[in-house]
């Protein structure tokens, strides 16, 4: 147990990017590449890992922080005032020089994507430490995902006695430098299987470095696999009856509804693989937009179904 944690004020601590996504629908089936104009509905909305994270958690009435960075612009202020409003606690919010990220998803109507990201100093920004610190103190929980200067909190919240969780993205192949760091301080893993027919040996070595540790591969429509020590398991995806419209923010999902269960409701691993996919689909069913996400009634209602 981490000290003194009878007296925290908060659950979660998120650690990560957050911005302004433009989301671009196409009008038919395909993007024609061909011609210089194309007629599409475009959105904008609060998106990144980080805010729909945050918000995840928010919405299913968990205590939150987040830490991370936005810039003194236009897309700053309308994050910090989508954030506040769903009570999300801000202290760790920093300044990047370079304004706000920015992500550009072309949409496709069957919810695919093609992702054109820009994160303007995250590579090189370098975090308020003891700001942080006293912010992941609060906490018994910190999910990290993985902008470079994330890193240097990962020592912190290990030293502060939190449960460490890392969503790794789209991973392609292991070794891989960048992510090391996340890899080997993280008690949970996630990742996309995006790029794999099989992630199981990829679940496998994952598994290996700390005792306990879990692994999580989203795989879309095919559902998901955990990886507890030696063993993988595979489960089928969630089936709600909502239309597939938009698969932004559907990973997130994933990991918020699977740690709420996991880590804070104290679920046991195949219950909250459940929760976590029933999250990701409702979460698919929701166009341009991290606001709105799966409450912790309707989770718990769905999951039953």
């Amino acid at each position: 147990m981490q000290p003194g944690s009878q007296n925290l004020d908060l659950d979660v601590v998120v650690v990560g990017n957050v911005g302004v996504d433009t989301n671009v629908y196409s009008y038919g089936d395909e993007i024609d590449w061909t011609v210089e104009a194309n007629f599409t509905r475009n959105i904008d909305c609060v998106g990144q890992a980080g805010g729909y994270a945050s918000r995840g958690y928010a919405r299913l009435g968990l205590r939150t922080a987040f830490v991370g960075s936005v810039g003194e612009d236009f897309c700053g202020r309308f994050v910090r005032e989508e954030l506040e409003r769903e009570g999300i606690d801000l202290s760790g919010l920093f300044v990047d020089p370079a304004g706000t990220g920015r992500s550009v998803n072309f949409m496709y109507r069957d919810g695919r994507r093609k992702n054109f990201y820009d994160g303007k100093s995250h590579m090189t920004l370098r975090p308020d430490l003891s700001a942080c610190r006293r912010v992941l103190s609060r906490a018994r929980l910190a999910h990290f995902h993985i902008p470079n200067w994330a890193r240097l909190l990962l020592p912190v919240a290990r030293e502060l006695g939190l449960i460490v969780a890392c969503d790794l993205q789209d991973l392609t192949r292991l070794p891989d430098p960048y992510r090391q760091d996340f890899v080997d301080a993280a008690d949970v893993l996630f990742f996309s299987a995006v790029n794999h027919a099989d992630p199981a040996p990829l679940v496998r070595a994952l598994c290996v470095g700390r005792s306990g540790r879990l692994v999580v591969a989203g795989m879309g429509a095919r559902g998901c696999a955990l990886g507890t020590g030696a063993q993988v398991r595979f489960f089928p995806p969630a089936s709600l009856d909502i239309p597939v419209v938009d698969t932004n923010g559907a990973g997130d999902a994933l990991a918020v509804g699977f740690l709420h269960a996991w880590a804070i409701q104290g679920l046991p691993p195949e219950e909250a693989i459940r929760r976590g996919q029933v999250a990701a689909r409702f979460t698919c069913g929701i166009r341009a937009s991290s606001a709105g996400l799966i409450t912790a009634e309707q989770l718990e209602s769905l999951s039953r179904g």
